[in-house]
């Protein structure tokens, strides 16, 4: 948390990650003094995901910059409705409209690579006796296609400590749209499968967008291009408030 009268910097982690993706960017931004929490979404739904993100805005003393890496993008259009919630960054993410699903912003992509690549597992779904279906990407695979530019020996425990996601997730449909209200950066992976999804929705959006030649975990990747952004959106949150 923050106690410098700077807001705190929640960062939500994507599909196929956990919170560990922000372990390059965390240690810059507490040597700068801003508060930073990396939160653990349980990867279920869309409104579960959250759900559990605006509560966490609601626990942060003060206003809150919400940085969402890929899913965690239309995870924070939504939570970010929050009124604490000052500014939302999308880092290679999907910034959804009302209505929208990710399954139909990754309708856009034109590249089969990461679809072919996925792993359906069963998990026991509580108070039903249907199981539920939780995605992840093959190991042997994630390497070339989330982490490619990343370092060879982190991409691989990334690869095998992936946090499955529900493929229900991926058809949740967003109530609300945060960036119509909300100051918002935007951060295009333009060496990603296909980045058009994540330019195109950071345009609509109107978002400050800068372009990283990163692969899709930009985090590891390009963690000072991303602290960089991250400073930007902290400097004009603190200076409206």
């Amino acid at each position: 948390m923050s106690g410098s009268g700077k807001p705190t910097v929640a960062l939500v982690h994507g599909a196929f990650a956990d919170a560990s993706s922000h372990a390059r960017v965390i240690p810059d931004l507490l040597a700068d003094g801003v508060g930073a929490v990396a939160a653990a979404l349980p990867d279920r739904s869309l409104l579960g995901d959250a759900a559990c993100i605006a509560s966490l805005v609601r626990a942060i003393p003060g206003p809150v910059v919400l940085v969402g890496h890929s899913y965690g993008g239309a995870v924070i259009t939504v939570a970010g409705a929050e009124d604490d919630a000052r500014a939302l960054i999308c880092l290679a993410g999907f910034a959804l409209a009302e209505g929208e699903s990710l399954n139909d912003m990754l309708s856009r992509s034109l590249d089969p690579r990461l679809a072919s690549a996925l792993v359906p597992w069963s998990f026991p779904v509580e108070g039903s006796a249907t199981p539920g279906t939780e995605l992840t990407v093959a190991v042997d695979r994630f390497p070339a296609l989330v982490a490619a530019d990343a370092d060879p020996d982190a991409a691989a425990v990334l690869a095998v400590s992936q946090r499955p996601v529900a493929a229900a997730a991926f058809s949740g449909n967003a109530p609300v749209a945060a960036w119509r209200t909300k100051p918002s950066w935007g951060m295009v992976a333009a060496a990603d499968l296909d980045p058009e999804a994540e330019r195109f929705g950071c345009e609509r959006a109107g978002m400050t967008v800068v372009e990283a030649d990163s692969s899709h975990l930009v985090m590891p990747a390009q963690p000072e291009r991303v602290v960089e952004l991250i400073r930007e959106a902290v400097r004009a949150t603190a200076e409206v408030g």
